[in-house]
């Protein structure tokens, strides 16, 4: 491509991918939850949630459910600004209706607002390879196929290169927690990090989307590691949540609680997005399970050790 085309990115994985492949500066749009590399917030984002996003988790849940049982769409797409932008390409996802705009919501105002047509790319990444998949469609869609397959053999290097190291220490059992209330734990890409980065993941299945639990279910696993990584939250969030897991009778009987096994993690930026940072998530998973043999510096920004 000569010229660059004009993208806009509905989803915060999306973002980083098409930044890394070198088009930050054919950004035009964004959603309104895209916040990194740092400048990408200057750019207009074109998508809002039908919900309040504030609140506890469980009132966040009722919310989001509340909306999708009214319609299929929990994200309102800005037409007018997109009619504005007129796009080359958007890249958007067909994954999970809950985490970002919903591509049905999103074609029809394409088909609607756009005087041309917009090469949409549809994103869904259930599994870590989907994920190196859709940076490499991506990078397809740009034309720099080769910059994506050499990006990918980067990142894979370096997670290969993890957990080669991690594959001869012990092996802690794991619970993740992907939302506090109701309890939910990691799917998709994250049971696979946990195995590669030494640990043994005891709930969710690699592959699959993300599991209700039960707290039965918890005690009776009795975890030797808790992670902590909600969808959509930082640290300091998810810290202002963690009385609701304090107050249950059954947590001080958990082995992780009493042996100060229980780490909170960045969720927002890295865990739950499909994308770059999937490699520092596993750095960060590795620091947690085998602290005297990995090191990378995420401590205290990408996670805490909980000390409640």
């Amino acid at each position: 491509m000569t010229q660059k085309p004009r993208i806009v990115s509905l989803l915060p994985s999306s973002t980083e991918i098409v930044c890394a492949l070198g088009f930050a500066d054919a950004l035009v749009g964004r959603s309104h939850e895209c916040d990194y590399p740092a400048g990408v917030e200057n750019l207009p984002p074109l998508t809002a949630p039908k919900f309040n996003p504030d609140g506890r988790s469980y009132e966040i849940d009722q919310r989001v459910k509340a909306v999708l049982q009214e319609s299929l769409a929990v994200y309102r797409v800005d037409a007018d600004l997109l009619k504005t932008l007129q796009p080359d390409i958007i890249v958007t996802q067909s994954q999970c209706d809950v985490c970002a705009v919903n591509f049905d919501e999103v074609q029809r105002v394409c088909e609607e607002y756009l005087d041309t047509d917009a090469h949409i790319i549809a994103l869904e990444p259930n599994s870590l390879a989907d994920v190196f998949t859709d940076i490499q469609r991506v990078a397809d869609a740009l034309g720099v196929a080769k910059r994506g397959q050499q990006f990918i053999s980067e990142l894979q290097a370096r997670m290969e290169g993890i957990a080669e190291k991690a594959k001869s220490l012990p092996k802690p059992r794991v619970a993740t927690i992907e939302w506090i209330d109701p309890l939910m734990a990691a799917g998709n890409w994250v049971p696979t990090l946990v195995e590669m980065a030494g640990g043994e993941n005891l709930f969710g299945t690699a592959g699959e989307h993300s599991p209700w639990m039960t707290w039965e279910a918890i005690v009776n696993a009795d975890p030797d590691t808790l992670v902590v990584m909600p969808c959509g939250f930082d640290i300091d969030r998810s810290c202002m949540e963690m009385d609701v897991l304090t107050a249950r009778p059954e947590w001080q009987s958990l082995k992780a609680v009493q042996n100060g096994q229980v780490y909170i993690t960045d969720g927002n930026q890295y865990f739950n997005r499909p994308g770059p940072r999937l490699v520092e998530s596993l750095e960060i998973l590795a620091e947690i399970l085998h602290p005297e043999h990995f090191n990378f510096g995420h401590k205290g920004i990408g996670w805490v050790p909980f000390s409640g």
